[in-house]
């Protein structure tokens, strides 16, 4: 069975909400809070797991507390657009740590990436010093972010 072929239950949807919210809850306490015995419930959460359908645990961090407390939105258009200027460019990109996110879009831009910096100095360093200086760049529009409305990674 493929991930494409899975449609979640119920259950797998409950199990999914709850390892959103608190992904190190047991799963005794997980299968007594969907009202299933824990060797299913932990078959359910293997099968998901395999699927590919949960990617990864992972611990949310405030990053203001870890000296990341500039967040800047950076739209990206490329210069040229095929394959190879493309690949060259994601590439690249995917190398810079300070780049937590980063997405293909459409539009005026090609990519949005989100990028935390300590500062604004140290985000001048990184843009000047190692964005810039990746092949391909046509035009860039930085956007500073000055507060978090609602930051979320729970999608269910």
């Amino acid at each position: 069975m493929t991930a494409e072929h899975y449609t979640p239950d119920e259950k797998d949807l409950s199990i999914l909400r709850i390892l959103q919210k608190d992904a190190k809850m047991s799963v005794r306490d997980i299968s007594a809070r969907i009202n299933l015995s824990p060797t299913p419930t932990h078959e359910r959460i293997k099968r998901m797991e395999k699927l590919g359908i949960i990617k990864e645990y992972t611990a949310v961090v405030d990053r203001k507390k870890v000296n990341k407390g500039m967040m800047v939105i950076c739209m990206i258009a490329l210069n040229v657009h095929n394959k190879k200027t493309a690949g060259k460019f994601i590439e690249e990109v995917g190398k810079l740590k300070e780049v937590v996110e980063f997405y293909n879009i459409s539009g005026d831009f090609d990519f949005m990436l989100k990028i935390l910096a300590p500062n604004m100095d140290d985000f001048h360093d990184f843009f000047v010093n190692k964005l810039s200086e990746i092949e391909g760049i046509g035009q860039t529009k930085s956007i500073f972010v000055m507060n978090s409305i609602k930051e979320s990674g729970q999608i269910l």
